[in-house]
């Protein structure tokens, strides 16, 4: 699926959820310039099995596709696109004929445009930072400045930046639930501790693995970009996922 392609576009990745965040003042003058599907699939799923070589074979066509949509720049909605041109491509020594932006980077600049709609949230969060943001670690500034923007405080937990636990979704396929559940538990329960009350996610399948026991830990799960459209007055775009996700679903009604 490819939206009218200016110069500069968003990339879905092969992520359909994603469509679900982007909309309101953010995006307004960008929205239409966007692509999707498994042609454009950065593939980086496979790290987490050790199937390096999937991404290296696979990369060159993905890149080749973008670059023949005409584009120049691509900001990343998935992390994992950003850090698999920006980090894996270099390494396998894959050109990439188009410059790659962090969505962080983009909503950052966004923010100071419209920095005067900003309404300060003055709530304390947890930010969930996803595992393969080893792969672009030079974009974790941007967490702390966007909190900054938001008026929000970003609780300095023991389970956080480079001490941060992963999901544990990769682990619940590979060792089952019971060493999943521990992990993640000992990860929520460091984020009620120290008083947060949003879990901050920037990877979608973090969010689909934690946020319904996010919320029965009484925080609300709520992916950045949906932090930044509460801050501007806008309803989050979020609540779209949970149709599929009916203990969530009640779970949020009921608080």
């Amino acid at each position: 699926m490819v939206g009218k392609i200016e110069e500069k576009a968003l990339s879905y990745c092969f992520m359909p959820q994603l469509n679900a965040l982007v909309g309101g003042k953010l995006f307004e003058n960008i929205a239409h310039s966007s692509f999707f599907g498994q042609e454009f699939f950065c593939n980086v799923v496979y790290l987490h099995y050790a199937k390096m070589s999937v991404i290296k074979d696979r990369l060159p066509k993905v890149i080749e596709n973008i670059a023949r949509l005409g584009v120049k720049e691509v900001i990343c909605l998935h992390d994992e696109c950003y850090g698999c041109f920006t980090s894996l491509a270099p390494a396998y020594g894959i050109e990439v004929p188009f410059k790659p932006i962090h969505y962080y980077e983009f909503l950052y600049d966004r923010l100071k445009e419209l920095e005067n709609k900003i309404k300060p949230l003055n709530v304390k969060v947890a930010y969930q930072r996803n595992c393969s943001a080893r792969l672009c670690p030079e974009i974790d500034h941007y967490v702390d400045d966007i909190f900054g923007l938001l008026g929000v405080e970003r609780v300095k937990r023991e389970y956080d930046r480079k001490n941060a636990l992963c999901c544990a979704e990769t682990i619940r396929m590979a060792k089952g639930p019971a060493m999943a559940g521990d992990l993640q538990k000992k990860n929520i329960d460091d984020m009620v501790k120290f008083g947060a009350k949003y879990c901050v996610f920037n990877c979608p399948a973090c969010y689909d693995s934690l946020a319904e026991k996010v919320v029965k830990a009484e925080m609300d799960p709520i992916h950045m970009i949906d932090l930044c459209r509460l801050a501007l007055g806008e309803e989050r775009g979020q609540k779209l996922r949970l149709e599929g996700m009916p203990a969530l679903q009640v779970a949020m009604e009921d608080r």
